[in-house]
Formats: C-alpha cells, sequence, structure tokens
C-alpha cells in the first residue's frame, strides 16, 4: 500500500473507488452554500455533502424533515458553483423517495439536473431497494445512509446511535451489504 495520496483534479465515482482499494483515506463534509462550499473545496476535502440537515443549520427547523426538494436543489446549485474538485453529494429529502421507486427518479433526475450534483444520498436499508435500484439504473450515483437516520427522528423519538440491540445491528449489517 502506498503513503503518498494520489492527486485528482477531479473527485468522481470513479476515482472514490480508486481510494478505497488503495486504502486512501476519502474526506468528507458538508456545505450549504457557495462561501462554504468555497472553502470546502479549497481546501482539499474529496466529498462535499448538500445534506437535508440544511433544515436545521440554516433555517432553524428542529427537524431535516421540512426541507423540499426545491430547497436542497437551491442550496446544492449554490454549492455545485463553487466547486472545482470534490464530488458533490446531495441528500434526497424527506418525503421524495420514500413513497415508491418512481417518485425516487422522479426527484433524483430533478436534483442532478437542476442543481448539476454528482451523486444523491438516500436514508434506509431494504426498504429503499427498489428506489435505489431505479436510480442506479438511471446512470445516478447513490451514497447510501445507514445507522443515526435523522429523517426517521420521529420513528425513534430522538438523534441517538442505533443498533445496540443485537437484532437492530443484525438489521444494519444486512442493510450496509445489501
Amino acid at each position: 500500500m502506498s503513503t503518498a495520496k494520489k492527486e485528482y483534479k477531479r473527485i468522481t465515482v470513479k476515482s472514490l473507488i480508486e481510494m478505497k482499494q488503495e486504502g486512501e483515506k476519502i474526506s468528507m463534509l458538508t456545505a450549504y452554500d457557495y462561501s462554504m462550499a468555497k472553502i470546502v473545496d479549497a481546501a482539499g476535502v474529496d466529498v462535499i455533502l448538500v445534506g437535508d440537515s440544511a433544515s436545521n443549520t440554516m433555517a432553524g427547523h428542529e427537524t431535516t424533515l421540512p426541507i423540499t426538494l426545491d430547497q436542497m436543489i437551491y442550496h446544492a446549485s449554490s454549492v455545485i458553483r463553487a466547486v472545482q474538485r470534490a464530488l458533490v453529494v446531495v441528500d434526497l429529502p424527506f418525503g421524495s423517495y420514500q413513497s415508491d421507486p418512481k417518485e425516487a427518479l422522479r426527484s433524483a433526475i430533478r436534483i442532478m439536473k437542476e442543481s448539476g450534483a454528482h451523486a444523491v444520498k438516500l436514508e434506509g436499508g431494504l426498504e429503499i431497494k427498489d428506489s435505489v435500484k431505479r436510480i442506479l439504473n438511471a446512470g445516478i450515483p447513490v451514497m447510501g445512509h445507514l445507522g443515526l437516520t435523522p429523517q426517521s427522528i420521529y420513528k425513534f423519538g430522538t438523534y441517538t446511535v442505533r443498533a445496540r440491540e443485537e437484532e437492530e445491528a443484525e438489521k444494519l449489517i444486512e442493510d450496509a451489504l445489501m
């Protein structure tokens, strides 16, 4: 294994796979606007997440649930305009993918077309498998999010570490392998 980190002009899904195979560390931070994205990208961060946590941090909501697809596209567009190197991943907000795989695909396409994002992120495992397949089949890279899932705040009642019980831990492992 090489100790020198390879320099990439633009981080892509392919380069992330190469980095993982080479055992390189992959950095990821969240940004919601042009100014922060410019700073994060210039610092050499590999992946920038435009998170639905903009609902909390930028709009002052108690949870991530109120943010809309249009608002995510707005934030993602601002970030994309600032970035020269990092791969930009955008959260699909609550309600934009859970109802059915066709809705998930429509939401992912809107984010990609209207913001210029490089990938989308969804929370969940087996329950969103069909949506993930449909999005991937359309050529859109997908990042999964397991464990602490803020969009499930009312299901679990709190933002807390998940999978402490064996049954939940086994489901988390199954979802990750899926």
